[in-house]
């Protein structure tokens, strides 16, 4: 065991469990209407709740075991022979337990916003759960795990590059938030702006700085490319931010706080799959082309294909983390037939698990409320409290 490398994953797990808890509730929090921003709340708290209780009763096993190439199997279920003397690298496993688990953490809750506002609580948390144990935890696996897409698998010695959840995170969550707008349909009132854009640049901050942890913890060392993640994911992060911006005052005339901290999450969600392979020079193309192309994927979703992702999951995250993985190919730091292979692997198995789980979640549980609940808000509906004194 190393003390600076335990010490530095050691935060890192409390920084991305931070950008979960508060700040993407409050980054979604302030994008849905003031009547629903409680439910937000909720959801990711009691998400995070929920996995962390099943990635100790099976997802970790899944996801890190040692069976086969396509699952881990069932040898770590509940920790079972891991104590506080058990080395995984040069860290104790129960940090490496711990630092994943707030990976399993967030990728549900990523995909809260494609359903934002008229989905059952009941149905929130059914589905998360089959969904990370069935998608998450397998296709972690595959390329953490020692799995089929990894180095000596499928695509030779070169597997696929994936530093910190491109494919793992961005486009799993991604796909599925995609593929539960179209099942779910969208809502009654698409247009009402975000109740407080406030929240949503506190809640970008705060995501800002847990991908430090999120990219640079994913090093699983305290060292020079910990260093380098961390300074690219911020290099990306912030022209990300700035070409977003730029590309809305050129298109309306004016830049918004919600469009340039969207930006930000752009940037972010772009540079994670490729922060443990590129230097400051690529993070600044990928956060430059990111802060567009992330900004025209929202219009092609919401404009041309008339699909209700409420808060633009799948244009940001998706978009951006499959854009990242390509690129990582781009650069010349991985082998284009791994990258795009396990995409499309990846994607396939996505799309097709996400809707037979949610099938199979809406048999036990409605998924949509009804119309008078999505009007009155989920808010008071579903929890019986309020946000503010006034609605709206």
């Amino acid at each position: 065991m190393n003390g600076a490398d335990t010490a530095w994953i050691i935060v890192a797990t409390g920084l991305v469990l931070l950008m979960t808890l508060p700040g993407l509730a409050l980054f979604y929090g302030g994008l849905v209407r003031a009547r629903n921003v409680l439910s937000v709340f909720m959801q990711c708290f009691a998400i995070a709740c929920l996995m962390s209780v099943l990635w100790l009763i099976a997802g970790y096993s899944i996801a890190f075991g040692d069976e086969g190439p396509v699952w881990g199997g069932l040898d770590r279920v509940l920790l079972m022979g891991v104590d506080a003397t058990t080395i995984k690298g040069t860290l104790p496993e129960v940090l490496f337990f711990a630092f994943q688990m707030t990976f399993a953490i967030i990728t549900p809750a990523l995909f809260l916003g494609a359903f934002a506002e008229r989905v059952g609580f009941g149905f929130v948390l059914l589905f998360s759960a089959l969904w990370m144990l069935g998608i998450y935890a397998p296709v972690a696996h595959w390329i953490w795990g020692g799995g089929f897409l990894s180095d000596g698998g499928i695509f030779g010695d070169i597997g696929t590059r994936d530093f910190a959840g491109g494919i793992v995170v961005h486009e799993t969550a991604g796909l599925a938030a995609l593929v539960l707008a179209v099942m779910i349909g969208p809502r009654k009132n698409r247009t009402t702006p975000p109740h407080n854009p406030g929240f949503v640049a506190i809640g970008a901050g705060l995501l800002w700085v847990g991908w430090f942890g999120f990219n640079g913890g994913s090093q699983l060392a305290a060292d020079g490319g910990a260093a380098m993640a961390i300074t690219v994911t911020h290099i990306s992060a912030a022209t990300a931010s700035l070409t977003w911006a730029l590309w809305e005052r050129v298109k309306f005339g004016r830049a918004s706080l919600v469009g340039l901290v969207t930006g930000t999450i752009a940037g972010l969600a772009s540079i994670t799959p490729a922060s443990g392979f590129v230097g400051p020079i690529e993070a600044l193309v990928i956060g430059a082309v990111a802060g567009v192309l992330c900004q025209e994927a929202v219009a092609l979703v919401r404009n041309k294909i008339r699909i209700d992702d409420t808060l633009d999951v799948f244009a940001v995250h998706g978009v951006g983390g499959i854009f990242g993985t390509i690129m990582i190919a781009a650069f010349g730091a991985g082998d284009w037939i791994a990258q795009l292979g396990a995409l499309a692997i990846v994607g396939i198995f996505t799309v097709a698990g996400t809707w037979v789980l949610a099938k199979i979640a809406g048999l036990v549980t409605p998924i949509r409320v009804d119309a008078e609940t999505e009007f009155n808000g989920l808010d008071i509906s579903a929890h019986g409290e309020r946000a503010y004194d006034i609605t709206s």
